[in-house]
């Protein structure tokens, strides 16, 4: 059976991932996803507006113009999990092809939304839920499985899809953290990981996301970020102004923590900004976490302020808000408030923690520098970098290698440098640059077997 491979998004820089495998005649996509800083350096674009060649050439979309390169008919669009950069094109092209997306609930059910907020492109494919352990029959020939392994990231429900194929599994690792202890959900599946590299012709191409291999060690467990937010946390207990935190909305876990170690120091916690309320909603309703009933979550602009202007009348003292904007992005609630334009007032000593890093792009750096700056002219003291990364770091990478075994590997989820940890590592491991260590481009076709 002939094993092709399209490396469509994401093997330039970080963000709108987008791979197809296919095997024989039958195609499945692996993400379909969103460069978010590409729309953010243009003020006011609304990509929901905008025709999708539009977006492709901007660089916020995958050029999926190299699909007409690659015979077979498309049998499934498999998202890992639901992060912009893996879902966020998915309302934009999906519609080209007459395929289910197939993802996990919580993913399903953020794709479902994105659909419903964008009617542009009328899309309509076909949404079906399976859940991690769970495998399902790909095309026709009976001869191809779609496996979901359950991996820990920093979004609740995250899966590695295994392709599994007559000529050996297509393992596509993005994107993931080793998380023997995870604050929700079941701990990675290693050991379904070193079953699949041992099983039948094993496994012939591991495609991994190298966004921490330049980076040693291994990367610290959920519980790890969850302890140092409490530390940090119940050394305010005896503050008596105010106190904010910002964090990603998506990162449920992180949310949860946030949301107990408020009430422990005796404030009232409130969830606001669109985002927020839209994945803690979605993971409440899903019965992922189970938050108290009286918590608030606020997403429209006049129900933030109209709840700004309840904490100022009621007293900061009681309440920890918990906001968007940890990448200092310009219309996030807690760069709003750095700004001045909320009904919130940050006085001098206030605490604002940032549970979150920036991620490494131009853009968000330069974003995140600005709203510190403000917050900092408004007296505000930041606490900063109190997380822990939701991706492997070397070490990690080194143990899905011994795990899966691959005869053939693609790095991906990063630009050239990004890739440059992977390849010192997998060069280590036996592999060779060009011979089964396959660093590529976007919209580049791998024949894996003829």
């Amino acid at each position: 059976m002939e094993i092709e491979i399209a490396t469509i998004g994401g093997y330039e820089a970080v963000g709108r991932q987008m791979t197809a495998v296919r095997a024989g005649d039958d195609v499945v996509i692996f993400d379909m996803g969103l460069n978010l800083s590409k729309v953010l350096i243009h003020d006011n674009v609304e990509t929901e507006r905008m025709h999708s060649l539009d977006l492709i050439d901007m660089g916020a979309i995958p050029d999926d113009r190299v699909m007409s390169d690659l015979e077979g008919d498309v049998q499934a669009i498999v998202p890992t999990h639901g992060h912009l950069d893996h879902i966020g094109a998915i309302s934009k092209l999906a519609h080209r092809y007459n395929a289910p997306v197939v993802a996990t609930p919580f993913t399903i059910e953020l794709v479902k939304q994105q659909i419903e907020g964008e009617q542009k492109f009328g899309v309509e494919n076909d949404l079906i839920k399976m859940e991690a352990g769970e495998t399902m029959s790909i095309g026709d020939s009976g001869k191809v499985d779609l496996e979901f392994v359950n991996v820990t990231h920093s979004i609740i429900d995250a899966i590695n899809p295994v392709l599994h194929t007559p000529e050996g599994a297509i393992v596509y690792g993005l994107d993931k953290r080793m998380d023997h202890t995870p604050v929700i959900g079941d701990p990675i599946d290693m050991e379904r990981f070193r079953e699949i590299g041992r099983e039948g012709e094993g496994v012939l191409c591991y495609i991994e996301d190298c966004t921490n291999a330049n980076k040693k060690g291994r990367t610290p467990s959920e519980n790890v970020a969850r302890e140092h937010l409490r530390d940090v946390l119940y050394s305010m207990e005896d503050y008596d102004g105010g106190i904010v935190a910002t964090t990603f909305s998506s990162h449920i876990a992180r949310v949860k923590s946030l949301v107990e170690f408020a009430e422990d120091i005796g404030r009232q916690p409130v969830l606001l900004g669109r985002s927020m309320e839209k994945y803690s909603g979605t993971a409440e309703r899903l019965d992922f976490v189970d938050f108290p009933s009286d918590l608030g979550m606020f997403g429209h602009r006049k129900s933030v302020d109209r709840t700004f202007k309840r904490i100022m009348n009621e007293g900061k003292e009681d309440y920890l808000p918990v906001v968007t904007g940890h990448q200092g992005e310009p219309r996030a609630m807690l760069t709003r408030m750095a700004r001045g334009e909320t009904p919130y007032e940050l006085d001098d000593g206030d605490k604002v923690v940032f549970s979150a890093r920036v991620i490494p792009e131009p853009t968000n750096e330069g974003q995140r520098y600005q709203a510190e700056k403000l917050l900092g002219m408004q007296g505000a003291r930041i606490y900063d970098d109190i997380h822990v990364s939701g991706h492997l770091c070397q070490e990690g990478h080194y143990e899905m290698l011994d795990a899966l075994q691959p005869q053939h590997v693609i790095p991906a989820h990063q630009d050239m440098k990004g890739f440059s940890g992977y390849v010192d590592l997998a060069s280590n491991e036996g592999y060779t640059l060009g011979r089964d260590l396959h660093v590529t481009r976007n919209g580049n076709l791998i024949q894996l077997v003829d």
